[in-house]
């Protein structure tokens, strides 16, 4: 069977399924026009990355496939390894399992290396994305120095560099901040309309991502369907901002802050940059802190010196739940250890004092149970970082640090983070969370502080802070209609 000239993929009958489970994708049919950019959708697990992972040989799962599926004319399977490393790019969720050199140059340079690409031709070609991508200043720098979203950026450079024809993204804006978010998207848009390569980004986010699409589907149970891009739209330009009505007693007290930083310098090396200069923050108890800031400013930096794990070169910290803290880190598969998600959830149970029936009830309420047998290694990004939410809070900690706790999931999943975390204040403990994801800080967070060079430009309450700013402004989007509608649901049942 051929597939038509201008399809850029078209997937007949497909069936996906891992070794000893069931199927994550059953007679799954579809078609992406050459030079289209499409939007895959699906709630968290659906098997979106499982899907785009099978368009490339090099990054195709290990399972049982049934089924047609071709990129441009020829079988999935079919494309050699030098044919399938130019011809499809694939960008995946973390970038830090996908970034495998030094320095950012080698980085960018790697893949031409290995296709054999001329001196001469591989250094333009790292120039030319380099440039487009606003990378230059950092060309030189170590990646293991990057911020998230900086290795995010890298990657997608890297796989450029290689002039392929498909582009594969998979969730590519969760650790973007919203002005970076914005310059990736139009670069992405420049990249489809401009060069006539074919996008496919599967996001938890088609929000800010729909207005440069040409084509909407949804995954869902195994099976794939189109669906209209006007279903992602949503009144207004910006949200209201309410405020953060959970927030506990304690966290308006006046008492004395449970984390205080003053004056805080920290670099990661004797000769590097400031990270962090005179950074000084003070966290109440019972309350949830949001940190915002542009990609690279300092945040996951200032997060692990709250928790200890970095000592800063000058200044003071204090911390008074210090024997007490969970800290969870950007990339969720650093708390993994064990053969399975139950093992995973039952580690610390001697240490932390809690039993079998608190591990149940975890995986029922982050929607594990199905996948309790499971390494923590084949769930999805976003099943990861549930998992290692899910670990953190079965340890009951009196100082929840959580960087980007949403990242990789769907609305209705963070709308069950929302409300776990609002349960946690009210229960006594402090949060304090690092994140793009200006929605959820805008109706979780009681206070924000925004970092900017090294320090914290300001700190304000969640509602003040977002009515006055000009791009630190919460969007509408699927989880903000669902705490919107909840909420409103909760008014009328108290009037009622």
């Amino acid at each position: 069977m051929k597939s038509a000239p201008s399809l850029a993929i078209d997937a007949e009958g497909f069936g996906f399924g891992y070794p000893d489970r069931e199927p994550v994708l059953e007679n799954l049919s579809w078609t992406v026009e050459a030079g289209s950019f499409a939007l895959l959708v699906g709630g968290t697990g659906s098997g979106k990355t499982t899907l785009l992972r099978s368009l490339k040989p090099e990054t195709a799962p290990a399972g049982k496939r049934k089924g047609h599926l071709a990129v441009f004319g020829r079988s999935s399977q079919a494309w050699c390894d030098g044919g399938s490393a130019a011809g499809i790019g694939y960008v995946a969720q973390s970038p830090e399992n996908q970034i495998v050199c030094d320095t950012v140059w080698h980085e960018l340079a790697f893949g031409l290396e290995n296709l054999g690409t001329p001196p001469d031709a591989m250094r333009r070609r790292v120039a030319e994305v380099a440039h487009f991508f606003g990378i230059e200043p950092w060309i030189r720098r170590s990646t293991d120095a990057l911020s998230g979203g900086q290795k995010q950026m890298v990657t997608l450079a890297a796989v450029l560099a290689m002039q392929p024809r498909l582009l594969l993204l998979d969730e590519p804006t969760a650790q973007l901040d919203p002005v970076a978010e914005k310059n990736f998207l139009h670069a992405l848009f420049r990249i489809n309309r401009e060069l006539g390569i074919t996008v496919v980004v599967a996001t938890h986010a088609p929000e800010s991502v729909a207005a440069y699409a040409t084509d909407a589907f949804e995954l869902e149970g195994g099976c794939l369907c189109k669906v209209p891009l006007e279903r992602f739209s949503f009144a207004g330009t910006v949200a209201d901002v309410p405020g953060n009505d959970a927030s506990s007693a304690s966290a308006k007290d006046g008492g004395r802050p449970v984390l205080e930083c003053c004056d805080v310098f920290f670099r990661y090396s004797r000769e590097g940059d400031w990270v962090l200069r005179g950074a000084d923050l003070e966290v109440p108890a019972g309350s949830i802190h949001a940190i915002v800031g542009g990609n690279g400013c300092g945040k996951s930096t200032l997060l692990r010196v709250l928790a200890g794990v970095l000592k800063p070169e000058r200044g003071r910290t204090r911390n008074a739940c210090s024997n007490e803290q969970a800290l969870l880190p950007q990339d969720p598969k650093a708390l993994f250890v064990c053969d399975s998600v139950r093992e995973e959830l039952a580690e610390w149970q001697q240490r932390c004092g809690y039993g079998e029936l608190e591990v149940e009830r975890a995986l029922r309420r982050f929607g594990l149970a199905d996948a309790a047998g499971n390494h923590p290694y084949d769930l999805s990004g976003g099943q990861q970082q549930k998992l290692a939410l899910a670990k953190v809070l079965l340890t009951r900690p009196r100082l929840v640090l959580l960087d980007e706790p949403t990242k990789g999931l769907d609305a209705t999943s963070k709308l069950e983070v929302a409300r776990l975390l609002g349960a946690c204040a009210r229960e006594g403990a402090t949060i304090v969370l690092v994140t793009h994801d200006l929605a959820f800080a805008s109706r979780v967070a009681d206070r924000v502080s925004m970092l900017f060079d090294g320090e914290a430009a300001c700190t304000e309450t969640a509602s003040a802070f977002f009515q006055r700013n000009l791009f630190y402004r919460p969007a509408p989007d699927g989880f903000l209609a669902l705490w919107d509608a909840e909420r409103a649901a909760e008014q009328e049942g108290l009037h009622e």
